[in-house]
C-alpha cells in the first residue's frame, strides 16, 4: 500500500519547497525520462544498423539518407537533453534544484512538473527570451 501512495504523490504548494519527498519525486521523474530517451536511442541504433544495406534505387537511397539524417539530428537533441537531465540530477544532489539560477527564487512546482530540467523561473525565462528576440532582431 505504501508503494501505491508513493506513485500517486504529487508535490504540493502546502509543503516545504524541495523537501526530501519532492527531491525524490523529481529525481525519479528525471531518471525515468532519461531511461526512456536511452531506450529510444538503443532502438534507433538497431534500426540504423538494419537500414545500412545499400538501396539500389536512387530515390529509395535519398529517402533513406533523409530519414537517417533526421534520426541523427533527433538523437543529437536527445543527447543534449540527457546532459540537461544529468545537470538537474546534480542540482538535486547539491540542493540547488528548483531554484532560479537568475533570481535564486523557487521555480513554480507546476513549471518543474512540466519541465523538470528548468533552471529559470517562468518570469526569468520570459525575460531571457525577450532579450534573445531583441538581439536576434538587431
Amino acid at each position: 500500500m505504501d508503494v501505491m501512495l508513493k506513485d500517486e504523490y504529487r508535490p504540493g504548494e502546502d509543503e516545504p519547497f524541495m523537501n526530501d519527498r519532492q527531491r525524490a519525486y523529481f529525481r525519479k521523474k528525471l531518471l525515468a525520462w532519461k531511461d526512456e530517451i536511452l531506450e529510444e536511442a538503443r532502438s534507433t541504433i538497431a534500426n540504423l544498423q538494419e537500414d545500412s544495406v545499400a538501396q539500389p534505387d536512387l530515390a529509395d537511397r535519398a529517402t533513406s539518407e533523409t530519414d537517417r539524417s533526421i534520426e541523427l539530428r533527433t538523437r543529437d537533441r536527445q543527447r543534449k537533453l540527457i546532459a540537461k537531465i544529468d545537470a538537474a540530477l546534480r542540482r538535486i544532489e547539491d540542493g540547488s534544484y528548483g531554484y532560479c539560477e537568475e533570481t535564486g527564487e523557487p521555480i513554480a512546482l507546476s513549471r518543474l512538473e512540466a519541465r523538470p530540467i528548468a533552471t529559470l523561473s517562468l518570469e526569468a525565462q520570459e525575460r531571457h527570451e525577450r532579450r534573445e528576440r531583441v538581439h536576434r532582431d538587431e
